[in-house]
């Protein structure tokens, strides 16, 4: 089987289409590619669902611990503690035996049991706590003059918040949520190793990577792949937080503007 063989019949393996049988014999350096590319749908699909709807809860929890009234503050200190403390694979099991408890009680819930649902509504959580953290203080970190400006122009509730607190934080607080986002994505590998299953071998690019690495006896062609998957995926990522980055400071003098580079490091 050539490699574009190989790329029509398993490319969107990972999310059903195609045979269900995985390459058993004579496996070569074009299945493990192609597949462990398939399984980067997954990925791609829970870091970014989780991104978008984590940025959005993590403004509402950061806004929120920074009130006076404990009815607000209180349950938004409480899930950012429980999510930031514990290990991000540990709540992946104990998420799915509570859905299962779930189901058990209210059928209709049985849908969250599946990684599709239920590993993205952990993943959302804890995004949204560590991005909540890093928001949180960037809002402490706005100049005190800014925000006394837009009092004395008559800015007040929504119209402050959306108009000069909302741009600030995200201005101050963009480039440590870049590391947010690139970590959430590259911590989408635990998915299928935790309590959700995969359903008729439909995983995510891990799955094939340790699939391979089991069948061939040789995990130095596969996790690379999979490491280079991750590392192109890292690139794209940084490209468009930069872009959004740059978007973000375009109002400020070339010399204030923060720059987003990419450095490579041989010590840490």
């Amino acid at each position: 089987m050539s490699c574009w063989d190989t790329l029509t019949t398993y490319g969107l393996r990972s999310i059903g289409v195609g045979p269900r049988a995985l390459p058993s014999a004579d496996i070569n350096f074009c299945d493990q590619v192609v597949l462990i590319g398939s399984g980067m749908i997954w990925n791609v699909y829970f870091g970014t669902i989780a991104v978008i709807f984590g940025f959005l809860f993590a403004i509402l929890l950061a806004v929120a611990k920074t009130q006076a009234n404990p009815w607000l503050r209180k349950p938004a200190d409480w899930l950012v503690f429980i999510f930031r403390g514990s290990p991000l694979f540990i709540q992946f099991f104990f998420a799915y035996f509570l859905f299962l408890s779930l189901k058990g009680w209210i059928p209709a819930l049985g849908f969250l049991t599946s990684a599709v649902y239920g590993a993205l509504v952990v993943l959302f959580l804890n995004t949204a706590a560590y991005s909540a953290e890093i928001f949180l203080g960037a809002l402490r970190a706005i100049p005190r003059g800014e925000m006394e400006a837009a009092d004395a122009y008559g800015f007040t509730g929504w119209a402050k918040f959306r108009n000069i607190t909302l741009p600030n934080m995200l201005r101050l607080a963009w480039p440590s949520y870049t590391n947010e986002a690139i970590f959430l994505f590259h911590a989408t590998v635990l998915v299928f190793f935790s309590g959700f299953p995969s359903v008729q071998q439909q995983g995510d690019a891990l799955y094939y990577a340790s699939y391979f690495a089991g069948k061939t006896f040789n995990p130095f062609v596969a996790y690379p792949i999979l490491a280079g998957y991750f590392i192109l995926l890292t690139l794209l990522i940084t490209a468009l937080m930069g872009m959004v980055n740059k978007r973000l400071n375009r109002h400020l003098p070339q010399e204030r503007r923060s720059r987003m580079k990419l450095r490579l490091r041989l010590i840490r």
